[in-house]
């Protein structure tokens, strides 16, 4: 089974991803967020890696873009993401689109945040409850959607 790292390598035409919680203050930029919430400016060199990993992929045809469902008021996490984040990111040709909940139903309640690679493969990825990221499960190809779990989410075999 390949990793989330091998994924994001053999892509071959687009990498979608579902971001469903309000806060992922523990995971990645972790002190741009402490800079961001003390007011300091953006470093020169925030996200330089992630910024050269999608320019590859755009700069080879190559598709990224994500959606976030969210719901107001903003949490300061959120405000970080969408003011940082995603107006970086933005800048080597990611895509970003939100769905705003507020005050109507959750098209995609219950449903984890993934990847989706080339619309074939998934990759379930886990957080704890403060946003700390934890794994990522990267389901058996032909596995698209959480119904293919079960109650302990153990992946699919491939049968959905």
């Amino acid at each position: 089974m390949p990793s989330l790292g091998d994924l994001f390598d053999d892509f071959q035409h687009e990498a979608f991803r579902l971001e469903t919680l309000d806060d992922y203050s523990r995971s990645g930029s972790v002190d741009a967020y402490r800079l961001f919430l003390d007011g300091q400016p953006k470093p020169e060199d925030y996200n330089a890696d992630w910024l050269e990993e999608v320019q590859a992929h755009t700069d080879a045809g190559r598709r990224m873009y994500r959606v976030h469902v969210l719901a107001r008021p903003l949490t300061p996490y959120l405000r970080f993401e969408l003011g940082w984040g995603y107006a970086t990111n933005a800048t080597a040709g990611e895509e970003f689109f939100i769905v705003d909940v507020t005050d109507q139903p959750n098209p995609v309640n219950g449903v984890p945040d993934f990847w989706l690679f080339d619309s074939s493969t998934v990759a379930v990825l886990h957080y704890t409850h403060d946003g700390k990221f934890v794994t990522a499960d990267v389901l058996p190809d032909g596995c698209t959607s959480t119904s293919s779990m079960d109650s302990q989410n153990t992946p699919c075999t491939g049968t959905s």
